[in-house]
């Protein structure tokens, strides 16, 4: 599917009511293409802006601004235009169509970022970044993907592979040759695996490396965090604080909210979905039957549960029974007009007022500490951090391969057995960067991206 260098052109924005819009075209001749419906086009230098109109056929279709970019000085080493052209769904469809009677076919998802890899402009992690940065829902999230884009995580894939290469440079070279005739000056390659320390600091730099993903995927993915409680405990109240607008109704009747309502809000720069549901009690109303429901399904399914009770009511029954044996965070609310809460089931709630925001930021911190606490005991943060799961695979195929040579080594096996070992280290490394992959990988990696990048 992907591999010409065919003109292409796709929508680099959503085409709707908006100002302007983005048409982005490339590929072999696509300047002297364009030119036929873009007549300044023709003598424009590269890097630089023309004005003009589009026409089609005779008839004048928008008047646009086009960024011209010659080869290689442009995103995917090709000819390249930006076309920028009124906002709506007309002005853009007229512009694509007269593209499209120009020469110009529809581009594949990811396509022009396929075409900056396959022309050395980009490596496979920083054409994953693209993709990561679109669908950043965090400002950490978009720093993150920002520095993959700059070169982080390729540059440090690059160090721990030329080290891996001494390592099976020196022993491909024991092997070629007898220990007679290796030279004086690569005495420090001899031994059974030379170069032992330099693999030993490989592996540690790749286990650390893959540590990464495990909180980097909470930064991209995010957790679906559920508000649950008795009908007026307040859940609506408090959806509506974290979010820091008014979304959820909230009036002094219990039982207002009979479905669930959900928007994502960003805690200490994790993304995590939040769930307003209604209150759960058991009820002969029909409606508010099926809301309490889709609620219990909701908690099973949670990442995590925010379950608030009613300071002025204190722990009910009702609360008794939905918190036996369940592992919920407990909060209490209307601290401004309750007493101070007791211990239940050996911890102390969280005392919030969702009206008056008191105690939100030690909920904040009680938030982001159970979703790390939930996610395992490796969580670690760095510097560089692996962006994908395709990424974070490879690592620990070349960590696995790696540590099998190392305790091959320590066991004074023949090296002729290990460095296959190291060499299958060094593909894996290969392959997250791209310098070595295969058109399958290629196809399914850049098809999941969206049409205009």
């Amino acid at each position: 599917m992907y591999g010409d260098d065919d003109p292409i052109a796709a929508f680099a924005t959503t085409a709707g009511n908006s100002a302007l819009t983005l048409i982005r075209c490339c590929g072999k001749g696509s300047i002297d293409l364009a030119s036929s419906v873009f007549a300044p086009a023709k003598n424009a230098e590269g890097n630089t802006v023309v004005h003009g109109w589009i026409v089609n056929k005779g008839e004048k279709i928008d008047e646009v601004l086009v960024s011209v970019f010659r080869s290689p000085k442009s995103y995917t080493g090709e000819d390249s235009l930006d076309i920028c052209c009124h906002g709506g769904f007309s002005a853009g469809k007229a512009v694509m169509e007269a593209l499209k009677d120009a020469g110009f076919r529809d581009a594949l998802p990811g396509e022009f970022t396929f075409r900056s890899f396959l022309n050395g402009k980009l490596d496979l992690t920083r054409c994953e970044s693209v993709m990561e940065l679109v669908g950043a829902k965090t400002e950490t999230g978009r720093s993150h993907a920002v520095s993959r884009l700059s070169g982080s995580l390729e540059k440090e894939i690059n160090e721990i592979k030329q080290l891996l290469v001494k390592v099976l440079t020196g022993a491909e070279i024991y092997l070629d040759y007898s220990e007679d005739e290796v030279s004086a000056d690569t005495d420090e390659i001899k031994g059974k695996l030379p170069y032992q320390d330099i693999a030993q600091e490989v592996l540690q730099r790749l286990k650390k490396l893959s540590a990464t993903w495990q909180m980097e995927r909470l930064y991209q993915e995010g957790v679906t965090a559920v508000i649950a409680g008795r009908p007026n405990a307040g859940k609506s109240s408090l959806f509506n604080s974290l979010l820091k607008e008014d979304r959820s109704i909230v009036t002094e009747a219990a039982g207002t909210t009979r479905d669930w309502i959900e928007a994502w809000v960003s805690i200490e720069g994790i993304p995590i979905r939040l769930v307003d549901t209604a209150g759960l009690r058991n009820t002969a109303e029909p409606a508010e039957k099926i809301g309490v429901e889709k609620s219990r399904k909701l908690l099973q399914e949670a990442d995590l549960v925010l379950y608030l009770l009613d300071g002025t009511q204190g722990v009910t029954d009702e609360d008794k029974q939905e918190l036996e044996g369940k592992k919920y965070l407990l909060l209490w609310n209307k601290c401004d007009i309750s007493p101070q809460p007791q211990p239940i089931s050996g911890s102390i709630p969280i005392c919030i007022s969702a009206k008056t925001g008191e105690g939100l930021a030690a909920l904040y911190s009680s938030i982001t500490k159970t979703i790390k606490a939930n996610s395992g005991p490796d969580l670690q943060t760095s510097e560089v951090s692996l962006g994908s799961a395709r990424q974070k695979k490879l690592v620990d195929v070349s960590c696995a391969a790696l540590e099998e040579a190392l305790e091959l080594a320590n066991k004074e096996e023949a090296l002729d057995i290990i460095a296959p070992l190291l060499r299958e280290a060094v593909n894996a490394l290969g392959e997250i960067t791209g310098e070595v992959s295969t058109s399958d990988i290629l196809d399914e990696m850049f098809s999941n991206f969206c049409v205009g990048k």
